[in-house]
């Protein structure tokens, strides 16, 4: 069977972009045994509560979900599991700097298949302030304003 060649999106965190300021992303592999492949294939990953950790120079995701295979039995693992991200030494030595300046965190932002493999992508973000977040639905609010007038004028 031939690989299948571009990306599908798996699942996304929507909130991270109303709660974080999404400073730089990057695409980290994921160290996955053979069911969790075939659950996430099928779309069965979840990363809305999950978050993101560096220890000893290794960087690793809890409380990603991936329900378990139903056709796995036992070869099932923990659908929390902590799993390990697969990047460079100096991409993890650079985001652990970052993240020791106050305020900074890396967050999941999205799970896809690139090219038959499963891909996160990851964003170092600075948190919002409720301010900062009122602000923002008040732009985007105008903006879909501006949008809906447009468009109007433009059908007559």
């Amino acid at each position: 069977m031939a690989k299948k060649l571009g990306t599908k999106l798996i699942a996304n965190n929507k909130k991270a972009f109303h709660d974080y300021f999404i400073e730089d992303t990057y695409e980290a592999g994921i160290a996955l045994h053979g069911t969790e492949v075939k659950s996430i294939r099928m779309g069965k990953c979840s990363i809305k509560e999950s978050f993101i950790k560096i220890e000893k120079d290794e960087i690793f995701i809890y409380g990603m979900h991936i329900s378990p295979y139903e056709k796995g039995n036992i070869f099932n693992r923990d659908p929390l599991r902590v799993r390990k991200l697969l990047l460079h030494k100096y991409e993890i030595r650079k985001l652990s700097s970052k993240i020791a300046e106050k305020g900074y965190t890396l967050v999941p932002l999205k799970v896809y298949l690139k090219d038959s493999l499963v891909k996160i992508e990851i964003a170092l973000a600075k948190g919002k302030k409720l301010y900062d977040k009122r602000e923002t639905i008040a732009k985007n609010d105008a903006k879909r304003e501006a949008q809906r007038d447009f468009k109007v004028k433009n059908l007559y």
